[in-house]
């Protein structure tokens, strides 16, 4: 992830530990830290909600109830304020700077955009969107990546209206990790909930018939719904389509099959539901910028070094 050349500009490069620049708006700040000496146990918290991602290198997290966990560049975390985080940095130098974006966001502005999503977008079993799960470690998606840029692109702007623009992006940026969160949260309690749940159902259903034909018409019937009701449902409660989640998922199982040598790729996108080859690779390249073949390769070379 690129910074703005004006963050370089405005730097004051003042320790070489976790040297930060801070940007101070309305309802966030945004601090970009630079890390450039291998170092363990560094102690941070912030005193409001923070969406912490790292741009580049590697950290290793510890928190109060997890354990230490690598944290890598296109992956973020959703901190509670006052969150104690402990951190190492095992590979920082001057050369290659370690670099996290850190931003804090306020519990107002998170607790408007609760009620907006409850009241224009109320879940379908009745229940109210609440605050988002936090600790929530996630791997960026194209939209949260493009929102990230964006507000980069936004705080370190000399603009009158800034505010504004970064207030209209938050919104955006709250709703999609609240999205992102409701997924993951389906996706591990699928089996649990598919008794009571519609959703839950059908994503149960997903798991375990991804070698199978799957339309978003026969998901909806299973759901009791609509195609057009189930298809709005589905994307404004887990963010993505029934088809790209679909297609996510069907990724996701390959990808733990090409880890396999002696599996061909042709029975690995059939096992997967694929109907082609050529669309399958569209979709893998897409998501790991890498042929299923490269990939496959590639984790061959890995494993035998």
């Amino acid at each position: 992830m690129q910074l703005p050349n004006r963050f370089y500009k405005e730097r004051k490069l003042e320790h070489l530990v976790e040297n930060q620049t801070s940007y101070t708006l309305n309802n966030a700040a945004m601090h970009v830290f630079e890390t450039h000496l291998q170092a363990e146990k560094v102690m941070l918290q912030f005193d409001q909600p923070v969406l912490a991602s790292m741009l580049i290198g590697k950290k290793v997290m510890r928190l109060r109830d997890k354990k230490a966990f690598n944290f890598l560049p296109g992956e973020s975390l959703i901190l509670p304020s006052n969150e104690i985080m402990q951190i190492d940095f095992p590979e920082a130098n001057q050369d290659n700077p370690t670099r996290c974006l850190a931003m804090a966001i306020s519990e107002e502005k998170i607790n408007k955009v609760i009620r907006l999503m409850n009241e224009g977008m109320p879940k379908h079993d009745g229940s109210e969107w609440a605050l988002m799960d936090y600790n929530y470690h996630f791997t960026n998606d194209a939209s949260i990546y493009g929102i990230i840029q964006r507000l980069l692109y936004l705080f370190t702007e000399n603009h009158p209206s800034k505010d504004f623009f970064v207030d209209n992006m938050l919104q955006e940026l709250i709703i999609r990790i609240l999205q992102g969160n409701s997924r993951e949260s389906y996706m591990e309690n699928a089996s649990k909930l598919s008794s009571s749940n519609r959703l839950a159902y059908v994503l149960d259903y997903i798991s375990t018939h991804l070698h199978e034909p799957l339309s978003v018409s026969d998901l909806s019937k299973k759901a009791c719904m609509s195609e057009s009701h189930f298809h709005k449902t589905f994307k404004e409660e887990l963010g993505v389509t029934p088809i790209d989640y679909i297609n996510s998922q069907r990724i996701k199982l390959a990808i733990r099959l090409l880890e396999d040598p002696s599996r061909k790729i042709k029975e690995i996108y059939l096992e997967c539901g694929f109907e082609n080859r050529s669309y399958f690779n569209r979709l893998f390249k897409r998501k790991l910028q890498v042929s299923p073949g490269e990939y496959q390769s590639k984790f061959m070379d890995n494993g035998s070094n």
